[in-house]
């Protein structure tokens, strides 16, 4: 890990400086790299060689009355940013948490949880076109996680003014065609804390967007629901989910609905295996087509690095029935720094 200490967090404590002062705050810097091939059984490859840099950004800095604040920033292969957001924590309510609107917040945060040793069995690299549900965290929005619930309960609201237009920079605003406008996501996480049962988290959400229903394919809101069962006990982790998304639209009505389990087993402490089945569901007016994902994945560490392996399957690729069934096997190592 690389740190470099009161450096950037002190612009970020300025800005906010009508709260109060703040002391000397602190920025880390972590990283990795990823470096992939893989091969497509019936498509063309074309150079399977593929790389991902990631790095991270923490800054954390505490104010005169107590409140913290933190930033974070994570930068995603070819310099894109996969999430940033600043939280400031107020001990007598809870945190809230400002994001750009690319990932990580409201229902988004549990738009797959099941158990998986690498990824999601529809994210292995073979394209499947598979639907997942979204809520506010297109847009950028505010979160907020009250701390005052019962010891095992998380819960979480996002809210969003424009959830269909993405980030905007300091002082702006964004402004773009999407049918998407205000909107809110409502999570909770139970863990045995709460209920009783060892071993056993549950997680649910739902989403509401108003869509404009000034265009003639719209006539209601974009309505998202899920909820998730995860089971851990010795080596095995098992888990269930199951969501739901009506788009609102009332020319050509589309509804989606997904289930997808997981079950993954730690051989030891280093090495990893896993099996993940994920069904979409598309209603489209009269015609339902489903989209089939299944991977079989095993993960390897040494130190800082990783070796991961995925073998991965579509049917009905898109929710197109004519699609050809695609499978793809793919090999990664990653390294830490």
């Amino acid at each position: 890990m690389n740190k470099i200490t009161k450096l950037g967090v002190s612009a970020l404590c300025g800005s906010l400086a009508a709260f109060s002062s703040a002391t000397a705050g602190e920025l880390t810097v972590t990283g990795g790299v990823d470096m992939s091939w893989i091969t497509k059984d019936d498509a063309t490859t074309g150079n399977p060689i593929g790389m991902g840099s990631n790095l991270s950004f923490a800054g954390s800095g505490e104010l005169d009355n107590g409140w913290n604040v933190a930033l974070s920033v994570a930068m995603d292969n070819r310099d894109v940013y996969s999430n940033t957001n600043v939280t400031v924590t107020v001990p007598a309510l809870g945190n809230i948490q400002v994001s750009q609107g690319v990932s990580g917040t409201g229902i988004d945060r549990i738009d797959d949880v099941t158990p998986n040793v690498w990824e999601e069995a529809y994210a292995v690299g073979v394209g499947s076109g598979i639907d997942t549900i979204g809520g506010v965290s297109g847009g950028g929005n505010i979160e907020y996680t009250p701390n005052m619930t019962p010891e095992g309960l998380t819960a979480r609201i996002s809210y969003s003014p424009s959830a269909g237009n993405g980030a905007a920079n300091d002082k702006g605003s964004t402004v773009g065609t999407s049918q998407k406008k205000s909107g809110y996501d409502i999570t909770v996480a139970a863990t045995d804390e709460l209920h009783g049962v060892a071993g056993l988290t549950v997680n649910a959400g739902l989403s509401k967007t108003k869509n404009d229903t000034g265009a003639a394919t719209f006539s209601g809101d974009h309505d998202e629901t899920t909820l998730a069962l995860t089971y851990a006990a010795g080596g095995f982790t098992v888990g269930y989910q199951w969501s739901e998304t009506d788009t609102g639209k009332s020319s050509g009505e589309l509804e989606y609905t997904n289930d997808g389990y997981g079950i993954t087993f730690n051989v030891n402490d280093d090495l990893s295996i896993g099996y993940n089945h994920y069904e979409s569901a598309q209603s489209a007016s009269d015609v339902n087509t489903t989209t089939e994902a299944t991977s079989m994945q095993a993960a390897y560490t040494m130190g800082g690095a990783t070796i991961r392996l995925a073998k991965g399957e579509v049917k009905n690729a898109a929710y197109q029935e004519a699609a050809l069934d695609k499978e793809a096997t793919m090999l990664s190592v990653s390294l830490a720094f």
